[in-house]
C-alpha cells in the first residue's frame, strides 16, 4: 500500500502513469470501445466494473495535463445523424476543473474515426465497463 495513492488505480495503472512522458497519451475507454483492436501498439489495461468518471478523477490526482497544448483532453464527436446526449461530459469538466485550473477550455472534441486514429497512437489505453456512450476519453500527459 502506498499513501496518497486513489486505491482504484491498480499497481499497472500506476506503472503505465509513471512510464508516460510528456505528450504521451492515455484513453479512458467506455465498455464498448474496442480496446484491444484499438491498443495492439498500447497497453491495454483492465479496469472492469468501474466507470469512467471514477478513474479519470483518480488519474488526475497524479496525471498534469499537457499546457503546451490547446486541448490535452478530447472527446469522440457525436456521429452526425446520431441524437445521443452526451451528460457524462458535463461529469467530465467538473473532474477536471478540480484538478486543472483552465477547466473545461482544456477539453475538445474530434470526430470518430479521427479519435480511433489517436487512439492508436496512445501509449496507453483503459477499458472500463462505462455504460455511457460517447464516454471515451483521451489525456494528454505534461509536465510537473
Amino acid at each position: 500500500m502506498l499513501k496518497g495513492i486513489p486505491s482504484i488505480i491498480s499497481p499497472e495503472l500506476l506503472k503505465v502513469l509513471c512510464e508516460m512522458g510528456h505528450s504521451d497519451r492515455i484513453v479512458i475507454a467506455d465498455g464498448n470501445f474496442p480496446a484491444e483492436s484499438m491498443g495492439k501498439n498500447a497497453k491495454v489495461i483492465r479496469c472492469d466494473g468501474h466507470g469512467v468518471p471514477e478513474i479519470l478523477d483518480a488519474i488526475l490526482q497524479l496525471f498534469p495535463l499537457d499546457t503546451y497544448v490547446e486541448k490535452p483532453v478530447l472527446l469522440m464527436e457525436v456521429m452526425k445523424g446520431d441524437d445521443a446526449k452526451t451528460p457524462i461530459w458535463d461529469e467530465y469538466k467538473k473532474i477536471i476543473a478540480k484538478y486543472d485550473q483552465r477547466g473545461a477550455d482544456t477539453v475538445g472534441t474530434i470526430e470518430r474515426f479521427k479519435f480511433y486514429d489517436e487512439a492508436k497512437q496512445a501509449y496507453a489505453i483503459i477499458a472500463t465497463s462505462e455504460k455511457a456512450i460517447y464516454a471515451n476519453v483521451m489525456l494528454q500527459k505534461g509536465v510537473i
